[in-house]
């Protein structure tokens, strides 16, 4: 399988990020570096309280940036390391992980990328290259810290992505069958109305940010995989 992705991937990875056939067709990931000010901080504040070691980072886009005040409970009596910089998609983690992930020795890693990867123009096979360039910087270093994907979400404000979000949410739910370290936890589901649409409930006004109503969505899905999984290791 991952033969057969490997040659619907025309790019390679190279140094930290991934680069892109000038040729291909395909959009590239705009630069990391415009997110130099947001891991700064997380860096200052490492400087003042290191988190501790083996705990779980919470990393990815805005989604995950929005649940920082809410995730300690929602997600306790596990120890949490939230690190979501709003705006990043795939490429940004796989190219800071080397600096707000892996300094942590995490036991886990729960992520949420693929949404803004998708409004980018980025192809669903390139996504999942990325997610597979990230699972093995950590195991790089870590080899049992096991991998949480939180499903790429359906919103209202995205909602004629959805088609390609729902193949790159495919695409990574096959990837995480072969590895039992890796693990894809279908948010989306729970996000749908029951005519299959993103319900108006859970969003803020832009339409696209969840409201609380919408965290407690993925809490409920996620607290008993988690809890259930890491527990024993707290």
């Amino acid at each position: 399988m991952r033969i057969y992705y490997a040659l619907l991937c025309s790019v390679l990875v190279a140094g930290p990020a991934l680069a892109q056939g000038a040729d291909s067709g395909e959009k590239e990931y705009p630069s990391p570096e415009r997110f130099e000010d947001a891991i700064l901080a997380f860096e200052m504040a490492d400087e003042e309280q290191m988190p501790p070691k083996k705990a779980i980072v919470c990393i990815g886009s805005s989604s995950m940036r929005g649940w920082h005040e809410g995730i300690y409970d929602d997600l306790a009596p596990l120890t949490i390391i939230p690190r979501g910089f709003g705006g990043s998609n795939m490429n940004d983690v796989l190219y800071y992980a080397d600096r707000i992930v892996l300094p942590y020795k995490p036991r886990a890693v729960i992520l949420y990328e693929g949404d803004n990867d998708i409004a980018q123009g980025i192809a669903p096979a390139k996504i999942l290259q990325t997610f597979r360039a990230f699972v093995d910087k950590i195991h790089a270093e870590h080899p049992k810290a096991r991998v949480y994907f939180l499903s790429i979400k359906p919103s209202i404000s995205r909602w004629h992505m959805w088609s390609r979000m729902q193949e790159a949410n495919a695409l990574i739910a096959e990837e995480c069958e072969d590895d039992k370290r890796l693990s894809y936890i279908d948010v989306a589901a729970g996000m749908l109305d029951d005519e299959g649409k993103p319900r108006a409930d859970i969003f803020k006004e832009d339409k696209l940010h969840m409201n609380r109503n919408g965290y407690e969505i993925w809490r409920d899905i996620l607290r008993p995989v988690i809890i259930r999984a890491e527990w024993p290791h707290e």
